[in-house]
């Protein structure tokens, strides 16, 4: 448990959050059991772990963040992580790459079942998996789909201006004042 904790705080150490996307906001985190599901490369692991520094840095100990790809992590379950991190006071389980470890969704149900203490949020890049083995956590996981950056997004980061988002609507009721 030692080397996932120490992989762990070098990563939220490197991880910067100068620019964070806007999705981090549209996350119920308050959920005992979020999926994140998206393309490779979209952000995900870069929006959990910005998302724990953001919010745990001052605590890192009461969360984890485990890349389940990961060598590190070859030799243990999702259910005895999850035991020994509760026994050790931990309640923010972040699980990157379920998809590459075998029988997530029925481990991922067992980890909610018996732990209605912590909360545990996961990302996938599979998504015909995460959709697939859906149906175990249906009743349980708030599942959410990340896409990849927006316009809005793109310029907010090549400009470091800060654009709100406008709906629609918004945009054809109201272009003229929008644009100045």
């Amino acid at each position: 448990m030692e080397d996932l904790f120490r992989r762990y705080r070098k990563k939220i150490q490197h991880v910067s959050t100068d620019f964070v996307r806007s999705f981090i906001h549209d996350v119920n985190w308050n959920a005992r059991l979020i999926g994140i599901k998206g393309a490779r490369g979209v952000g995900k692991t870069t929006l959990l772990l910005q998302y724990i520094k953001l919010n745990y840095s001052d605590n890192l100990e009461i969360a984890l963040y485990v890349s389940l790809d990961s060598f590190g992590f070859k030799d243990k379950t999702l259910v005895d992580l999850a035991d020994e991190f509760v026994r050790n006071g931990g309640k923010y389980l972040f699980l990157d790459e379920v998809h590459k470890y075998p029988n997530w969704a029925q481990e991922l149900k067992n980890i909610y079942d018996d732990h209605s203490e912590l909360k545990v949020v996961f990302t996938g890049s599979s998504l015909l998996e995460i959709l697939n083995s859906r149906a175990d956590l249906s009743r349980r996981a708030v599942i959410y789909h990340m896409q990849g950056l927006s316009f809005r997004e793109y310029l907010e980061l090549e400009t470091g201006m800060d654009f709100q988002p406008f709906t629609l609507e918004a945009v054809l009721e109201d272009h003229v004042q929008l644009a100045r």
